[in-house]
């Protein structure tokens, strides 16, 4: 009887789990159902145990940076992305979309294979390395680009550290780093129980001194402006207030300005929206509203060369209120810290009197655009008649897909995300005017060309029922072009506006010279070569308005299922006003001399 009791004591016990399942495991429970990832030596056993987990899909990019890039687009929309590559070499390639990730604020789980573990503390030299005897090169890399870094050698306190590096990407928002040794994912360990305990991460509580003397002083300040608004910066998203923000917009009735880095946070349909404020580049009428306000609320901005157009805002500290995630400053005055950034403005929506002055102002000099000029039979393509028929496919698209998700899907509805491209697109898809729940991504402040073609992969692959529109550059897209394979592997259904117009314009509009001027490709030979025939990628070449209202038609009808490359050739000289104004300016903050020694 005591056998029978120790043997079912020991059968009623879990079986110790292993270190690779139990990271399999871990990435499910935080929401991470596609890992990016590119083979190496160091990698392939720590591969096995993740593509053994039911509910993770592998996705094999072409290169250790698309990789990065598509965890960056993923999280984007899911909220956390994880991509695994091998040690030094892969690390090393992936590290630049890393650094773009912190910069943007985004959790990225950066998995690396690393080393033996018997070959730490050795005099051993290992292949990619740079022939030294020190593994931690690539550590000291990361430092600097993620919020947390592991590197898991021993068993011991594998658990702990795995779990701890997870935890803080999604307490921070911000990517880590885990270095996981290739000998130890198949190893069991009595730490890793077979299903680890699902987090439970404390939410962030405000000083609550703090926060009624904030949002006392702040009213007090808001309450005696005249025409006061509100501006939506991009760290509204890292501190989750959306909605907290869209509360106070109704409760005071100010008008509704958005950062450039910020589209797509606020419902552009929003009777109080009056556009994008970017300072002398702003939406026609927005800029004026904002710059003659007595009072602004700037509600997490990030204010840099780019966003400011060189440093040439015409804003003025003492008329401004910062709402940063967990700080708030008020003018040339206090400054209020540990106070979060939705228990502040949920707060603060209950303290403001209504004042619809500025937006009452913005009707009475509003002015509707006007259309782009009509063009002749057979004109070559301009980029404004471009972007005029994207709009148009957004608005078609949205009506499309909201009426076959009513009969089909009720409970959900089918939307679409455009994607922008570093470059002239920044500006073209800035004056878009997104409906209702169109998301809307770029990387405005890493700014890394080329990031679009794995972003749109990762993004596409998290929102399975959203269709991506992306527009990338000529440029930018043989940066990074060879992961529109992997789209199509996977069945991806993205429409890519291809802009040919011969070189890196962006560039050309701050500095130029021979060096922007790139070779060109046959795009859509390029995409239906790496297609080869084996799935379903239907490309076309545009010229005249004429083909590109077809290329739309049949890319939103015909082929709606398929993925849609279509290569838009457009004058080199095509660009936005709005870019030739910013590239002056920008110009001209560069090449600023020296200050006086």
């Amino acid at each position: 009887m005591q056998d029978g009791l120790a043997n079912g004591g020991r059968a009623g016990r879990r079986s110790p789990g292993t270190l690779g399942r139990h990271l399999a495991r871990r990435l499910v429970q935080v929401g991470v159902q596609d890992v990016f990832a590119v083979p190496g030596d160091f990698n392939l056993t720590l591969l096995d145990h993740l593509i053994a987990e039911p509910q993770l899909n592998l996705v094999g990019c072409c290169n250790e940076l698309n990789a990065g890039y598509a965890a960056d687009g993923y999280a984007r929309a899911s909220g956390v992305g994880a991509c695994v590559v091998t040690f030094t070499v892969g690390g090393l390639s992936v590290i630049n979309a890393i650094a773009g990730s912190y910069s943007e604020n985004l959790p990225i789980i950066c998995i690396v294979g690393g080393p033996n573990s018997n070959d730490y503390g050795t005099n051993r030299i290992l292949h990619h390395t740079i022939g030294l005897p020190d593994f931690s090169q690539e550590l000291r890399c990361f430092l600097t680009v993620t919020c947390h870094q592991a590197v898991v050698n021993h068993m011991d306190d594998a658990h702990e550290m795995i779990d701890t590096a997870i935890s803080t990407a999604l307490k921070e928002s911000k990517p880590v780093y885990i270095s996981i040794s290739c000998n130890l994912p198949g190893i069991p360990h009595p730490t890793f129980v077979n299903e680890p305990v699902p987090y439970f991460l404390a939410p962030k509580v405000s000083n609550q001194l703090g926060l009624e003397a904030a949002v006392e002083a702040t009213a007090q300040f808001l309450n005696k402006a005249v025409k006061p608004v509100l501006v939506a910066g991009p760290k509204l998203r890292v501190a989750k207030a959306q909605q907290a923000f869209m509360e106070l917009a109704d409760a005071c009735g100010y008008p509704i300005a958005i950062m450039p880095s910020a589209k797509g946070m606020v419902p552009e349909h929003h009777p109080h929206f009056i556009g994008t404020y970017w300072g002398a580049v702003s939406t026609n009428f927005c800029g004026e509203i904002v710059e003659s306000a007595d009072a602004y609320v700037f509600v997490g901005p990030i204010f840099n060369d780019y966003s400011s157009v060189g440093y040439s805002l015409l804003i003025k500290e003492e008329k401004a209120v910062i709402v940063q995630p967990n700080r708030v400053a008020i003018g040339n005055g206090p400054s209020f810290g540990w106070v979060f950034m939705v228990d502040f403005l949920t707060a603060l929506s209950q303290k403001l009197k209504k004042n619809t002055t500025a937006l009452e102002n913005y009707h009475r000099i509003y002015v509707p655009p006007s259309r782009p000029l009509k063009r002749e039979n057979d004109e070559p393509l301009r980029i404004n008649i471009l972007f005029k028929h994207i709009q148009a496919c957004l608005q078609s698209l949205l009506l499309l897909l909201t009426f076959f998700s009513s009969i089909f899907f009720p409970l959900t509805c089918g939307e679409t995300t455009v994607i922008a491209e570093t470059g002239d697109s920044w500006f073209n898809c800035q004056k878009l005017r997104l409906p209702e729940n169109c998301g809307y991504e770029f990387q405005m402040q890493y700014g890394s060309i080329g990031w679009s073609v794995g972003a749109t992969l990762g993004y596409a692959q998290a929102a399975k029922e959203r269709r991506v529109i992306a527009c990338i550059g000529d440029g930018s897209f043989q940066v990074t072009a060879q992961d529109v394979s992997t789209m199509i592997r996977h069945g991806q259904r993205s429409i890519i506006f291809l802009i040919n117009n011969g070189g890196y314009t962006i560039e050309v509009e701050i500095h130029d010279g021979p060096y922007n001027v790139i070779k060109n490709w046959n795009y859509t030979g390029f995409v239906d070569a790496i297609n080869n025939g084996e799935g379903k990628c239907w490309t076309c070449k545009v010229r005249t308005e004429e083909e590109l209202e077809e290329a739309i038609a049949k890319a939103t009808g015909e082929m709606k299922d398929s993925l849609c490359f279509l290569e838009v050739i457009v004058h080199k000289d095509d660009t936005s006003k709005e870019l030739l104004e910013w590239g002056s300016r920008v110009s001209y903050a560069n090449s600023r001399p020296p200050n006086p020694q």
